[in-house]
């Protein structure tokens, strides 16, 4: 029985929720598999947090302790989870893509003899191995992949599995890698959080999207008050954040944010194939649009061919009164 090593993520002495993805990922291929899960916690004092994965995951995770693991570095992580898969020996480490999964991940792949597979959407097992999926050609295509090598140590894209729930608390085990400072090539100058307000439209149930067919920056209003109303986030399609009318953390597609909310509302966007590969997996899928041929409509549950400047406020005016 092969393991599933999921190394998860945290910031400000908080996990980060999307690290729970990566253990509902792992979860399946273990169902379908047979193979066992494994949780890993990186830090200076990583137990609580660790404990916290073990509960909310329901899974055994490691505490990987090191005073030099205080502060994140490609060196001193790459360092530490070599060390770990010595130990434990996983066919499959999977990390969250993004700034630190994308730096440390094909390091420990190539410290290990193992594979690195980027960005991935998706993943299946097959005989002692593993398939994967990531898009192609813009987005265009869906690639299904092998790897020689093991292990191989796969990023996966936000949104692409339901985040694990429950499971009860199993016990954390704690894990020395004994660090040099030799092993810490770079140096830490410090860490410049981003300005407040910023927004995971990954972790939203509701998202209202707008497109540039709203005409400018001041109509998002009118999703604004849809979204408050139904308790939920305003994202757009890729043109309206090139055009400077929202930042860029709300833009859903390709080259933005892969989401899988409850329900998405598309407004005035036409279904261009680089938006809908990061909505599409949504469980609810509502399309609002003048043009009855937009090829929205062909991934929507339900379509509405119209104004959204009337169709979006009678919505609006429509859930405050069913919510009294």
């Amino acid at each position: 029985m092969s393991t599933i090593l999921v190394v998860a993520d945290h910031d400000n002495g908080k996990l980060r929720e999307a690290s729970l993805e990566l253990v509902g990922l792992a979860r399946s291929l273990a169902a379908a598999g047979g193979h066992e899960v494994l949780g890993a916690v990186l830090g200076a004092e990583p137990r609580p947090i660790a404990q916290d994965l073990a509960e909310r995951g329901g899974l055994p995770v490691v505490a990987v302790a090191d005073p030099l693991l205080g502060d994140y570095s490609s060196d001193g992580w790459t360092a530490a989870l070599a060390k770990l898969v010595e130990a434990k020996s996983p066919a499959l480490v999977l990390a969250l893509h993004d700034a630190r999964g994308w730096d440390w991940a094909p390091r420990l792949a190539l410290r290990c003899d193992g594979a690195p597979a980027s960005e991935i959407t998706g993943a299946e097992c097959e005989g002692e191995g593993f398939v994967f999926t990531r898009k192609a050609f813009n987005a265009k295509l869906d690639l299904r992949f092998r790897l020689k090598g093991s292990p191989v140590v796969a990023t996966v894209q936000r949104g692409s599995a339901a985040a694990a729930t429950g499971g009860g608390g199993p016990s954390v085990e704690d894990f020395a890698p004994g660090l040099a400072e030799s092993d810490l090539k770079g140096r830490f100058a410090g860490l410049q959080a981003s300005e407040g307000g910023k927004v995971d439209l990954t972790q939203e149930d509701v998202i209202i999207a707008g497109g540039r067919s709203l005409g400018g920056p001041e109509k998002f209003e009118l999703l604004e008050e849809l979204a408050k109303a139904l308790g939920g986030q305003v994202g757009a399609s890729r043109p309206v954040t090139d055009a400077g009318w929202l930042p860029a953390e709300r833009q859903v597609g390709s080259s933005g944010v892969t989401v899988s909310p409850k329900l998405y509302v598309a407004c005035g966007i036409s279904g261009a194939i680089q938006h809908v590969v990061g909505m599409k997996g949504s469980d609810f899928i509502v399309a609002i649009n003048k043009d009855a041929r937009a090829p929205i409509f062909d991934v929507a549950h339900v379509g509405i061919v119209g104004d959204l400047f009337e169709i979006v406020p009678a919505l609006t005016e429509a859930v405050k009164e069913a919510k009294g």
